[in-house]
């Protein structure tokens, strides 16, 4: 993406839904924050009256599969679906072909990331050479790459083994980094299909025991008090992985925990069309454990929310549901899904969304520059969302290459109308733009 640089006055802005003010962006900072601000000759107006700005998104777990499967996702398309979405930072996964668990891989994600320029790309690095839970990836090269990895996790597939599991929680303390578990003990999930309970039972579909991915939680976390070392838990989804994280918590054990939009809104009983737009890993699960995440999501319990969005080829996903790949989008509608289930029920704020969604994801990866206040001297990442519209998700509009999301034909709320990375509009809705001063 090429844009000229510019400079732009935000108009009327609801900063973290307060007041309004106007900010002044150039030369890829905040350059000043009020009222009534003079806007240089030069400036583009831009009218943000009734928008809420946040802090630009930070993902702390997307997939955009390349390097080798560039027919569900690129770097390029996945960071343009971001930046629809309100993100200005990825963290990129690293089940791709070949699996990102050299320097060399890392760097060359990093790379097309800057390339494409709609939003920072950070590689993940994998724990184990090629994912196979059999030893170390080299950790400490991609750490000191021109990539700068400081999160690393198989993602997909859980470390297993819990001396592995602990070798990569003590090699990670030399650079501040920290491992995020895909939670799921194998053997209690071989064949699993969806959530288990009674409704797994009624339709004849392998059960995924919420214990799979509470066992894996209560291992770690316990691994991680006794080397002293930094814990990430991946897409948490059940009232008992809740529970085990704030007991953790509370032992002042150093860990933090994310949950998915799609964990937050939908149940297990989707599962009922057979539709494969709803197979996801961690399977969607009980009314109960919804309602546990958004609790653990509003006390802070869960840290953040993360999107894995996880693209998949038409041909993977419009199939029999044992055949279907597991995975649903989720960069351009996660705001929408917790402005639904977190802000318009009172749970959260918007000064909450920002911590959960920018703020505390980038503390979590260790990333420069994003998840800073929408304050003078700042770099100029934020975004503008309409929190009073609302529009119905058609899958075949969304920036990403592949159509999989489980949201299409369902009316959200909100609408993101703009996204600024240092200042440079990715995004700008054409009727925000008043035209130059």
């Amino acid at each position: 993406m090429s844009v000229p640089a510019a400079t732009y006055v935000v108009r009327g802005a609801r900063v973290l839904g307060e007041d309004p003010v106007d900010l002044l962006l150039a030369d890829g900072r905040i350059q000043q924050v009020g009222t009534g601000l003079t806007a240089p000759q030069d400036a583009v107006e831009v009218d943000a009256t009734g928008l809420v700005a946040l802090p630009g998104l930070v993902d702390l777990h997307t997939h955009v599969r390349e390097p080798g499967r560039e027919d569900a996702e690129t770097v390029l398309t996945g960071s343009r679906a971001a930046a629809m979405g309100g993100f200005t930072c990825i963290h990129a996964m690293a089940n791709t072909d070949p699996v990102a668990d050299t320097a060399g891989v890392v760097e060359q994600v990093f790379r097309l990331g800057r390339e494409g320029g709609y939003c920072d790309v950070r590689p993940v690095g994998a724990v184990t050479v090629g994912l196979k839970g059999e030893r170390l990836a080299e950790l400490g090269a991609m750490a000191d790459s021109a990539a700068e990895v400081r999160v690393f996790s198989d993602d997909g597939i859980c470390v297993s083994d819990a001396v592995l599991m602990r070798r990569a929680l003590e090699y990670v303390k030399a650079f501040d980094g920290v491992v995020a578990q895909h939670a799921q003990e194998p053997r209690l999930t071989e064949g699993a299909q969806m959530n288990e309970g009674p409704l797994s039972g009624q339709l004849g579909l392998t059960g995924w025991p919420a214990v799979a991915e509470e066992a894996i939680i209560a291992r770690d976390v316990l691994l991680a008090e006794h080397v002293g070392s930094r814990l990430h838990v991946c897409h948490l989804s059940t009232r008992g992985s809740v529970e085990i994280v704030r007991w953790a918590k509370s032992r002042g054990i150093d860990v933090t925990a994310e949950v998915t939009p799609h964990h937050l809104l939908l149940t297990d009983e989707l599962v009922r069309s057979y539709d494969p737009l709803y197979k996801v890993n961690p399977p969607l699960r009980s009314d109960d454990d919804v309602a546990a995440v958004r609790e653990g999501l509003a006390d802070g319990t869960i840290d953040i929310v993360a999107t894995d969005h996880a693209p998949h080829p038409m041909e993977d996903k419009e199939c029999e549901w044992f055949a279907a790949a597991f995975g649903m989008l989720g960069l351009e509608t996660a705001l929408s899904v917790v402005q639904q289930t977190m802000v318009d029920t009172g749970a959260l704020t918007w000064a909450q969304v920002a911590e959960a969604m920018s703020a505390r994801p980038a503390r979590i990866g260790r990333v420069d520059g994003q998840g800073r206040p929408l304050a003078q001297g700042e770099p100029a990442n934020l975004v503008l969302v309409d929190p009073a519209a609302t529009r119905t998700v058609e899958a075949r509009e969304t920036a990403s290459l592949s159509r999989n999301t489980p949201y299409a034909g369902r009316e959200l709320p909100g609408r993101i109308v703009a996204t600024f990375l240092r200042g440079v509009p990715t995004v700008l809705d054409a009727t925000l733009q008043e035209g130059n001063g």
